[in-house]
């Protein structure tokens, strides 16, 4: 597929499959999500995101428990899926919430994708993202965005 054709380019859909790979280690190991980013590091982070492409046509539990044992993730006790009491979004839901602020970020900070994506994990924003009970999740997009400049939320 050509860049252009389809919805969006596809280092954005890189980027969501970046995102949504994340959230998916994070339920299945029960860590906070910066805790995966930062057993993952930048480097890791940086070949997830360049080979998105190839890893979103594999079957995503075996992608998982590959970087997980890579990385040395283990099991914690961070279970925000259990302590839902509503609708559970799916890690993809959950992408996409994490996606689209990351490019926020990285157009508004002139900076590349894998340093938003690092910034936005480790602000204040990303543990309300992950409180399946609040509505942070499925809020604007740039509402999300000017939290996160603002450092709170407004």
């Amino acid at each position: 597929m050509k860049e252009g054709y389809g919805r969006e380019s596809s280092k954005d859909n890189d980027l969501f499959f970046t995102c949504s790979l994340i959230d998916y280690i994070a339920r299945k190991t029960r860590n906070r999500r910066v805790d995966v980013v930062d057993k993952l590091g930048k480097e890791r982070l940086e070949k997830i995101y360049d080979l998105a492409d190839v890893y979103h046509s594999d079957n995503i539990d075996r992608v998982s428990d590959d970087f997980i044992r890579e990385a040395g993730i283990e099991k914690g006790i961070f279970d925000n899926v259990a302590e839902c009491s509503y609708a559970i979004p799916s890690h993809w839901d959950i992408g996409k919430v994490y996606k689209r602020l990351i490019k926020g970020v990285a157009e508004v900070e002139k900076c590349g994708n894998i340093d938003a994506l690092w910034s936005v994990y480790h602000s204040f924003i990303s543990g309300k993202i992950d409180d399946y009970n609040s509505s942070m999740y499925y809020e604007n997009p740039y509402y999300l965005l000017e939290c996160y400049l603002e450092n709170k939320v407004i």
